[in-house]
């Protein structure tokens, strides 16, 4: 199948690209053995691994992996709304109306009469809007299935819409330094019993939580941040066991002052930044 000679970034060009996929899926779906066979639930560990993978090379701003990557999940949304449409529930056409509907809902303050000047003010309206639609509560949009970390963002971020929030960085510092000194507490002891790791774990999770919140009030992101962390120990840690190996030693026979000097080189050889 030819693509279209249409000039790039041009509205035109975005629709016959986006017309070329839906052409295309819609031949693999009656043609590939493998594309025929696919429901919703066996593309649904896909789809997360590619959001995962788009994710990965967002945070390391490669941009030609995230055109790649765009490209995985734009298929798997088409993917979807295919699967649904043969099963005659709902088509392309309503989730992509459906989700301009509920745009122009959500945002009185442009399509509307209601004013809204800062970000703060159109969160707010945001989430009563939500409530409106019929949520029970502002937390109710928030996936039971999201990591940890991310979920407790969305939690403080939901609570902070409708103004249940910290009034200056500084108090959410304490808040910070009262939950470790709580979980000093209680794993500062001789010895842990199963009822002390319980309480321990009670508040390790308060301390991160605390720290999220304190990260959130900063603007800052704690998943970004610790992301790059990983990435960061990654790379050193694979440059130290490629050092050993040139030099023909293992790590598990080094002992740690001998993998700390090429930690230390891993450590200068870092890129600004990480």
């Amino acid at each position: 199948m030819e693509t279209p000679v249409v000039p790039a970034y041009t509205r035109q060009a975005q629709l016959a690209a986006f017309n070329r996929l839906l052409d295309i899926l819609d031949e693999l779906r009656e043609k590939c053995p493998w594309d025929r066979k696919q429901t919703m639930e066996s593309l649904r560990h896909l789809t997360i691994e590619e959001t995962y993978e788009l994710s990965e090379a967002i945070l390391t701003q490669d941009l030609p992996e995230i055109k790649k990557e765009l490209g995985d999940v734009m298929l798997h949304l088409v993917f979807y709304a295919k699967i649904a449409s043969e099963q005659g529930e709902f088509d392309l056409a309503e989730v992509l109306n459906a989700q301009c509907d509920k745009l122009v809902f959500r945002h009185p303050h442009i399509y509307g009469d209601t004013k809204a000047e800062t970000e703060e003010e159109v969160k707010r309206n945001w989430e009563s809007l939500k409530l409106r639609e019929g949520n029970k509560s502002v937390l109710a949009g928030v996936p039971s299935s999201l990591p940890s970390m991310v979920k407790a963002m969305r939690i403080q971020e939901k609570a902070r819409g409708v103004g249940f929030d910290w009034d200056e960085p500084a108090k959410v510092w304490e808040k910070v330094e009262e939950e470790m000194a709580e979980f000093k507490a209680e794993f500062d002891k001789p010895h842990l019993s199963e009822a002390d790791k319980a309480k321990a774990t009670d508040e390790l999770g308060d301390v991160f939580f605390s720290l999220i919140n304190f990260a959130r009030f900063l603007d800052l992101n704690p998943e970004e941040a610790l992301a790059k962390t990983n990435l960061k120990f990654i790379q050193r840690f694979q440059y130290l066991e490629k050092a050993a190996a040139t030099q023909g030693k293992k790590l598990s026979e080094m002992t740690l002052a001998e993998m700390d000097v090429y930690w230390n080189e891993a450590k200068t050889k870092s890129q600004p930044g990480e």
